[in-house]
């Protein structure tokens, strides 16, 4: 089963991570609403079941609510990858000052989580992992005893040279080793999820 990025979002929520709010909208009226709600700069994204949205024009910031309504209008009915967008997510545009990617995966070979962590962060992860491997760490959990302490930290030293930096990364890849815990990639079968 594949699900979107504001379902994803959802399922993250329910498990306590902290995740930006949004809404969804399968019209530009209904975009220009959640952005009035919201105020300030959002971001329209698409929401398809393909990676590359943003290259492909499926990701863009919007200063105002008529904005967002334009761009919900260019967006929606966009092929992406062959697929057709039907559905985008109004976020509130945040300022990023570094970018960073921590994902797990379950390896179907081995049964088990894969974490991946990279300071490259997350668009193209696919060619950063076939270009320039070094930048990515890999780290199988044993299901045993599940991600431990001394490995999530390793890997926010991975990303981050620093101890503040490194510290916070440490919460966030805690939050999805506990996500994982709970059974919910087994539920819902997935083989991906990323902050």
């Amino acid at each position: 089963m594949n699900i979107h990025e504001y379902q994803a979002k959802e399922i993250f929520r329910r498990h306590g991570m902290p995740v930006p709010p949004g809404e969804i909208a399968t019209t530009p009226q209904r975009a220009e609403e959640i952005a009035k709600q919201f105020g300030g700069t959002v971001v329209v994204k698409a929401q398809v079941h393909a990676g590359g949205r943003g290259k492909a024009g499926g990701v863009k910031l919007a200063k105002s609510p008529a904005e967002a309504r334009e761009l919900a209008t260019k967006i929606l009915g966009m092929k992406i990858k062959g697929l057709t967008v039907h559905t985008v997510l109004v976020t509130p545009a945040a300022e990023i000052a570094t970018e960073a990617y921590a994902g797990i995966i379950i390896d179907r070979a081995s049964k088990r989580a894969v974490f991946m962590v990279s300071p490259a962060g997350g668009i193209d992860i696919e060619e950063v992992a076939a270009k320039t491997p070094d930048k990515i760490m890999r780290l199988p959990v044993d299901p045993r005893y599940g991600l431990l302490p001394f490995e999530a930290l390793q890997m926010g030293f991975f990303l981050y040279r620093d101890v503040k930096h490194a510290v916070q990364i440490l919460a966030k890849v805690e939050d999805l080793a506990r996500l994982e815990r709970v059974h919910s990639f087994k539920h819902f079968k997935q083989r991906l999820a990323s902050i």
